[in-house]
């Protein structure tokens, strides 16, 4: 266990007494621990390096076809409560010269997204990692997500979903790519 996962730890029994619970009770001996290992897994974005991600899955290309992934699920933890949000990112973007491996969006969405966060910075975060790993004509990135901190408590609103983009390069500049991006991210699913 590292220093920092058994200050956690310790963090948490504390945390379980202020709430008026017994740290020692069978069903919280363990919780602690659980905890710990459950926020390090949670945070691990923190530790995390872009280009250990990418790796070597950058690759030359003709290509200048948009490329979409749609559907990225995500988890993450609102910085303001640390309660979690989660949802589903949509990424497209116009090659100019390289193109990604697919499942290294879907990484670069993970290590954002395991930080505390807000959703906004976080589709921003993305986008602009996406244009200086690949530098292509443009980048867009939509997220839809629904958060705990308004389905839970405060406002308490079930159906409620927030959504967020960032459009750099050509899908900001060109109402025709941005449109074109939109429609296929509407269409139906697989």
């Amino acid at each position: 266990m590292s220093d920092k996962e058994k200050k956690i730890q310790d963090n948490t029994a504390q945390l379980l007494e202020l709430i008026g619970e017994d740290p020692s009770r069978e069903g919280l001996l363990k919780t602690p621990l659980r905890v710990a290992k459950a926020w390090s897994f949670l945070t691990k974005g923190y530790e995390e390096k872009i280009d250990d991600i990418v790796n070597d899955a950058l690759f030359e290309s003709n290509s200048s076809d948009m490329i979409i992934v749609k559907n990225i699920e995500f988890y993450s933890l609102c910085e303001h409560h640390m309660i979690p949000f989660y949802g589903k990112a949509h990424i497209g973007y116009v090659p100019d010269g390289k193109i990604i491996g697919l499942s290294k969006l879907a990484r670069v969405v993970d290590l954002f997204a395991r930080r505390l966060q807000v959703q906004e910075r976080l589709t921003n975060q993305i986008a602009k990692t996406i244009q200086d790993i690949l530098n292509p004509k443009g980048v867009g990135v939509i997220m839809e997500a629904k958060h705990f901190c308004m389905l839970m408590r405060g406002v308490e609103k079930q159906n409620s979903i927030a959504s967020s983009s960032s459009m750099l390069g050509i899908f900001k500049d060109y109402d025709s790519t941005r449109n074109e991006f939109l429609k296929l991210v509407e269409q139906s699913n697989i």
